[in-house]
């Protein structure tokens, strides 16, 4: 049951996805579907999540397949709140959800051994530390996919009039919200992780790989956000910084588990 729920899940996220696309060429509306197709997907995946917790005992944030799994449902939980909250990001979901499909492909082809859940894990700041992280993560690929409309030429354009954004100005001004928004809960991700790693190994701060490039993306976001409003960045050169910041963020959960052999490696 709970392989056959995620598939479902991949199945409802997949044709929200493809829908997005093909409602942004053609200037379609085609909002109710694929709201209808997230929420659904979205349930699947809890009672998938859900089934697999209570297997093995653990949350999703030990294996590769966990984490995968874990994120495609927070990025899609996170970008539908934003959708049905914010009109004006309606169109970035041409460019969002086929983000979340390809990190969904990569799930399936990974193992979905249980992992080993270690005995220092077992404390409510690595909860918070995790869903703060999935918070930022999360605003920040809504940031940046409104950030991929501004500078994707006449179609990205189109689809943000039609999201009721008339100019970059504006555009520009609603994926500096959610950068805002990705820079507090990363704020509040490093200082809850920092809380749990004195319970869990005796120490605030280590500078191990994942510590030291999560800090990284914590400084360049800080300095985007400075140099925007310090140094008055055409709202163009902003949007190319935001998908150089969400970048950077994607190789630090997602690719550095690959190469680091801390003991921190793939904990959210």
């Amino acid at each position: 049951m709970e392989a056959q729920l995620l598939g479902a899940a991949v199945a409802g996220y997949g044709l929200a996805g493809s829908l997005a696309v093909v409602a942004t060429v053609l200037c379609r509306r085609l909002e109710t579907v694929i709201v209808g197709l997230l929420a659904g997907g979205l349930v699947a995946h809890t009672a998938s999540l859900a089934l697999r917790w209570d297997r093995v005992g653990h949350g999703p944030f030990i294996s590769m397949f966990e984490v995968l799994s874990s994120n495609v449902w927070s990025l899609t939980l996170v970008f539908l709140a934003a959708y049905l909250r914010v009109r004006a990001v309606r169109p970035a979901a041409a460019v969002a959800l086929p983000f979340i499909f390809v990190l969904m492909a990569w799930m399936l082809v990974t193992h979905p051994d249980d992992g080993h859940f270690p005995a220092t894990y077992r404390t409510l700041w690595l909860y918070a530390h995790v869903g703060f992280g999935k918070v930022f993560l999360g605003s920040l690929l809504v940031a940046a996919a409104v950030g991929v409309l501004m500078v994707s030429g006449p179609p990205g354009a189109r689809a943000l009039r039609a999201g009721g954004i008339a100019d970059e100005v504006r555009a520009e001004h609603l994926a500096l919200r959610f950068l805002a928004l990705a820079f507090v809960f990363e704020s509040l991700m490093l200082v809850t992780g920092a809380i749990w790693a004195q319970d869990a190994w005796g120490r605030y701060w280590a500078w191990d790989p994942l510590e030291t490039w999560s800090f990284l993306t914590w400084l360049a976001l800080a300095a985007l956000l400075h140099a925007r409003f310090t140094l008055r960045l055409a709202p163009r050169a902003t949007a190319i910084a935001i998908a150089g910041v969400f970048v950077l963020a994607i190789l630090t959960f997602f690719g550095l588990p690959f190469v680091s052999t801390a003991l921190h490696k793939g904990a959210i």
